[in-house]
């Protein structure tokens, strides 16, 4: 018998999804007060439609962050739980 537990898909993409949109913002911030970290603010406006360095844009793209990351953190979950039931 496994020790492995499942993990919940809807937490763990919520989980990804807060962090990276926080994440985002947080870079969005130090780039647009102290230009930190404008290379990053570069490929997040060709990954992000409409993010750019404006409270507007900043807002678009946290949106955009958060869904993104969503999916990614359900699909890991989704796929560890599969791997999970092959295991067993």
């Amino acid at each position: 018998m496994s020790d492995y537990q499942k993990i919940s898909p809807l937490a763990f993409g919520l989980s990804f999804g807060i962090l990276w949109a926080i994440g985002l913002v947080i870079i969005s911030i130090l780039a647009l007060y102290t230009g930190f970290a404008m290379s990053m603010v570069n490929v997040f406006s060709t990954l992000y439609l409409g993010y750019e360095l404006t409270i507007l844009g900043v807002i678009i793209g946290t949106l955009w962050a958060f869904v993104d990351a969503f999916i990614g953190g359900f699909l890991v979950a989704y796929l560890y739980n599969l791997c999970l039931k092959c295991i067993r």
